[in-house]
């Protein structure tokens, strides 16, 4: 398959990491970026791009907090000095904070790449206005990404969008955002083939992501939604004719399916399958990366132990055993109980794969009071968005 051209940044791949809460840090985007690498076959093209191995984009910030540099943002959006392409995924509701977020991050040269979140399905964005629910608000959304595109001017950096079909069947508001995306200047969009109300319940439409690939003919798209293995992102390549795929719950626990993708993407056979020892390998790195990055023993390992079960997927180690590796509270305590593991079982196959977290079934969407009568923003709406970042994590 092609490249995929992201405005001036060509990716060698056309695989991108999708931006995870607590979970697309630097140390796991390390994690994956290096496994994207082994996939590739020596002499690859791909290796003389920028970005040869994919993109892999940081937790969502808000732009609000950006904005007030608050230290958590500013962590957020931290790359390591082997990001060559260093993404950036912004929340925001207003287009000036929104618009003066990206500024500052490309006038301060700490972003490559900014990608906009209207994808995000979760309450506490969705009952304020945002995420998937916004592109609703036509006008709105159009600011919102102007802006944004307007204060990369004069730079190389493209800004992309990420989006979901709509509110609900009855609201979709895809084909219509992808084309305004399209018509403000943005490099790409990328559909997650749900609506908000889906959550992250069901079978994604992959349908939906073929039709706005028919729909949107000027920029690349990029397509969302169950993709658990190599083979599922090839189908959905040949299924919707989008230009690049997107990973999110697929990778939880598996970095190495980047290796597994990259090498599908370039013709080779190529597949990770790792035995337990090679697992909890993986899980030391991880643990020391999340040390170095956090300065902080103990919340490094906090933060590691939503992992540790996305890791231990399919492998026998029992219910008390998973239970303790995600109390973990240091390095020596992680060494001690990786040491205990049966590390000579091999890799179990489907167990180990397929879906992570929890799906949940479908969910009425939070919204605000009012929002579904009008495409338009009245002035009650405009005065409750004024305040929709603050109780917003992610910065």
């Amino acid at each position: 398959m092609k490249p995929l051209q992201i405005g001036p940044i060509t990716v060698g791949t056309p695989v991108v990491l999708a931006p995870m809460a607590g979970v697309t840090n630097a140390p796991f985007r390390a994690l994956c970026r290096r496994a994207g690498l082994a996939g590739l076959p020596d002499g690859s093209p791909a290796l003389q791009t920028p970005a040869p191995a994919g993109l892999y984009v940081a937790e969502m910030v808000t732009s609000r907090a950006l904005v007030e540099r608050t230290p958590e943002s500013m962590r957020i959006i931290s790359h390591d000095q082997h990001e060559a392409v260093r993404s950036v995924q912004l929340y925001g509701v207003d287009p000036a904070t929104v618009g003066a977020a990206t500024r500052m991050l490309v006038e301060e040269d700490r972003a490559d790449h900014i990608d906009l979140n209207f994808g995000c399905p979760v309450p506490k964005v969705t009952r304020k206005g945002g995420g998937a629910v916004l592109p609703w608000k036509s006008e709105l959304f159009g600011a919102i990404i102007s802006a944004a595109v307007r204060a990369t001017e004069g730079s190389q950096v493209p800004v992309t969008v990420k989006m979901r079909m709509g509110i609900d069947a009855d609201h979709l508001t895809y084909l219509d955002a992808g084309l305004r995306a399209q018509d403000a200047g943005v490099a790409a969009v990328a559909l997650h083939g749900r609506t908000a109300a889906d959550h992250y319940s069901g079978t994604a439409n992959w349908d939906a992501i073929a039709a706005l690939k028919q729909a949107v003919t000027d920029i690349p798209v990029l397509g969302n939604g169950d993709i658990w293995s190599a083979d599922d992102a090839l189908a959905m390549v040949e299924h919707t004719g989008c230009d690049g795929i997107v990973v999110g719950r697929g990778c939880q626990g598996r970095p190495w399916l980047f290796t597994d993708l990259v090498a599908a993407f370039s013709g080779s056979p190529v597949r990770r399958r790792p035995g337990l020892r090679d697992v909890a390998e993986v899980v030391r790195e991880h643990a020391v990366l999340m040390v170095e990055h956090f300065a902080d023993e103990g919340k490094a390992l906090r933060e590691l132990r939503k992992h540790m079960a996305w890791y231990l997927k399919g492998y026998v180690v029992g219910g008390s055993v998973r239970q303790a590796f995600g109390m973990v509270s240091s390095l020596a305590e992680l060494d001690e109980r990786l040491a205990a593991l049966d590390l000579d079982q091999p890799y179990p196959g489907q167990p180990a794969e397929g879906p992570r977290g929890r799906a949940g079934g479908p969910r009425e969407p939070h919204l605000p009071h009012g929002w579904l009568e009008s495409r338009d923003l009245d002035e009650e709406l405009r005065g409750l968005l004024q305040h929709a970042e603050l109780s917003i994590s992610g910065g």
